[in-house]
């Protein structure tokens, strides 16, 4: 990992910025860049930001050596009659992970998932879920840091792990 990156608890005047992460997550594909207005009003993409920060909302922000912020990974409890697409259950938050692409392949997203999953697991839910696409590099990480494929979609899947 870079040596310059902290890890800090988000709050809820980050909200902009956990907005611009999920902006990348959405448009993780090269050359599949939907704009910002788009991505943060569409239906699919808002229920993971709005009325950020609930109570059963929590989060990390990683930031680079001169205290800017370079990506975020965070999690929210949606109710079962509007999931999404990394639902499992009631009970079970969903993570969202978003690094800046100029910080990527640099151990950030590793260190935020790492941090997150212990995160939840302290604020007591024995599981998180993620949806990830098929073909996302970030499938890997996320085999590798423990989750496992609960769920499969057409061009989807929903991983999920253990906290503790």
């Amino acid at each position: 990992m870079d040596r310059g990156i902290a890890l800090r608890r988000a709050a809820q005047t980050d909200a902009k910025f956990l907005g611009d992460m999920l902006v990348e997550a959405a448009n993780w594909r090269a050359g599949g860049v939907r704009p910002r207005h788009e991505v943060l009003t569409s239906p699919e993409h808002r229920r993971y930001l709005a009325g950020w920060k609930r109570l059963s909302d929590d989060g990390l922000v990683a930031t680079g050596g001169d205290g800017v912020s370079v990506g975020a990974a965070w999690y929210r409890v949606l109710p079962q009659d509007a999931p999404g697409f990394g639902f499992v259950g009631a009970a079970v938050p969903e993570l969202i992970i978003g690094v800046h692409p100029l910080w990527r392949a640099r151990g950030v997203g590793r260190s935020l998932l790492r941090g997150i999953v212990q995160l939840a697991g302290a604020e007591g839910h024995a599981r998180i879920s993620l949806s990830v696409e098929r073909d996302n590099f970030a499938r890997n990480l996320y085999r590798a840091e423990g989750f496992t494929v609960v769920g499969e979609g057409a061009t989807r899947d929903t991983m999920a792990r253990r906290t503790r």
